[in-house]
C-alpha cells in the first residue's frame, strides 16, 4: 500500500474521530444544561405552587374566623391546589396541606370569632397552622436543590 494513502487515511482517521469527540462532548453539554434547566424550572413551579396555597389558605382561614358558611366555590381553588400537588410533592407535604384544608373546613364550622379570641390563640401559638406544611415544603425543596 502506498505511504501516502495510509497518511490520507490516518488524516481522515483522526478528524472523523475528532469530530465525534467534539460531536460527543456537545451533545453531553447540552444534554446536562438541559437537565438542569429543567431541575429549576421544576423547583419554580414547586416553589410557584405552595406559594399560591399558603395564600390561598391564609385568605380562607382568615375568612373562616368571621364566618360560619363557606362557600364551596371558595374551597374549589384550595382542593385544586392540593390536588396539583398530589402530582409534584412529596407525602410530607400532602399531608400537612390536608392537614390544613380539614382545619379551614373545621373552622368555618366552629363559631365565629372575635379580634380577643385570635388574641388568646397567639398566646398559645395555634394561630400559625401554616407552619407544619411550610417546613414540610422548605425541606422538600432543599432536598430538591441540592440533589
Amino acid at each position: 500500500m502506498d505511504p501516502a494513502y495510509i497518511s490520507a487515511l490516518a488524516a481522515l482517521a483522526g478528524s472523523a474521530i475528532g469530530g465525534l469527540t467534539s460531536l460527543t462532548t456537545t451533545w453531553q453539554t447540552q444534554r446536562a444544561q438541559f437537565a438542569a434547566q429543567q431541575h429549576e424550572h421544576d423547583l419554580d413551579m414547586r416553589e410557584r405552587l405552595y406559594r399560591d396555597f399558603i395564600e390561598e389558605a391564609s385568605r380562607l382561614y382568615a375568612d373562616a374566623y368571621e364566618h360560619d358558611k363557606a362557600e364551596v366555590t371558595n374551597l374549589v381553588k384550595l382542593y385544586s391546589l392540593v390536588s396539583r400537588m398530589r402530582v409534584r410533592s412529596s407525602a410530607a407535604v400532602i399531608e400537612n396541606a390536608d392537614k390544613v384544608v380539614r382545619l379551614i373546613i373545621e373552622t368555618y364550622l366552629g363559631p365565629n370569632r372575635t379580634f380577643q379570641d385570635v388574641k388568646d390563640l397567639l398566646v398559645h401559638e395555634e394561630m400559625d397552622p401554616l407552619r407544619q406544611f411550610s417546613n414540610a415544603c422548605r425541606e422538600e425543596l432543599q432536598r430538591r436543590r441540592f440533589r
